[in-house]
C-alpha cells in the first residue's frame, strides 16, 4: 500500500474536463486515465502534530493543496511537500471552533504502511493529526466536498466487497455526487465514518483517538 511521503513535485494529474474527453474517446484502458484535480486552494497552511522528519515548521506555512483523485498533496513555497493518501485519512471534518477554521484530518500511519520518522525520537505514535488551514475559510466547505469525493474513491479493502455488494452496481458511478455531509461543528449530529468526530473535539478539547 503507498504511504504518506514527502515530495518536491507534483504527481501527474488531469482536469474533469479532460477526463470527460478521454472517456468519451473508449481509451485501451481506463486504469491509464491520470487521476483528476478535484480542487486547487492557494494560500494554505497546514499544521502536523507531530510534525514529520524533513517538512519543519517553516515548510508548513504556507503553501498550496491539490485535492487530486489518488492522493491528497501539500505543496510549500519551500519547494518541499507532502502527499497523503486517501486510506490514511481515518476522519476529516471541518472545524470552526477555533480562532483559524480548518479542515481537522487524523491520519492513520499504520493504515498506509507509514513508518515516517518522527522529531522526538522517544515518541511512538501510528496517529498523527493534520490541520489544513486556509487563509480564506470560506473555502473550506469546497475542500471537504472534493476530499470526500476523492475519499470514496478508495474504500477500505477490508470492508470494500461487502460495501459494495451492499450498494450494488451503481455505489461510484458519479464520484461528483458526495456521499458526505457536511459538518460544521454548531450542534451535535453523527457523521459517515470519514467525517466522524467526537464530541470532545466538537468543546475543542485536544482529540483522543478511540
Amino acid at each position: 500500500m503507498s504511504t504518506i511521503s514527502l515530495i518536491s513535485e507534483l504527481p501527474s494529474y488531469i482536469s474533469p474536463e479532460q477526463r470527460s474527453q478521454l472517456s468519451s474517446s473508449t481509451p485501451e484502458s481506463f486504469s491509464d486515465i491520470l487521476p483528476v484535480l478535484r480542487h486547487t486552494q492557494p494560500n494554505v497552511s497546514v499544521k502536523f502534530d507531530p510534525l514529520f522528519d524533513g517538512f519543519s515548521t517553516e515548510d508548513s506555512q504556507s503553501g498550496t493543496l491539490y485535492v487530486i483523485e489518488s492522493v491528497l498533496v501539500f505543496l510549500s513555497t519551500s519547494g518541499k511537500g507532502v502527499a497523503i493518501p486517501y486510506p490514511a485519512i481515518t476522519l476529516h471534518a471541518i472545524s470552526r471552533t477555533d480562532s483559524a477554521p480548518s479542515l481537522y484530518c487524523q491520519l492513520d500511519e499504520q493504515a498506509s504502511g507509514t513508518h515516517e520518522t518522527l522529531e522526538d525520537e522517544d515518541e511512538v505514535a501510528d496517529m498523527r493529526e493534520l490541520h489544513i488551514i486556509p487563509s480564506d475559510s470560506n473555502s473550506l466547505d469546497a475542500i471537504f466536498e472534493a476530499l470526500s469525493i476523492c475519499a470514496a474513491l478508495h474504500p477500505d479493502p477490508d470492508t470494500g466487497d461487502d460495501l459494495g455488494d451492499e450498494l450494488g452496481d451503481d455505489a461510484f458511478t458519479d464520484a461528483d455526487e458526495s456521499r458526505f455531509e457536511t459538518f460544521n461543528g454548531t450542534h451535535q449530529e453523527e457523521l459517515s465514518e470519514v467525517g466522524r468526530v467526537r464530541s470532545d473535539f466538537l468543546n475543542n478539547s485536544r482529540f483522543a483517538p478511540y
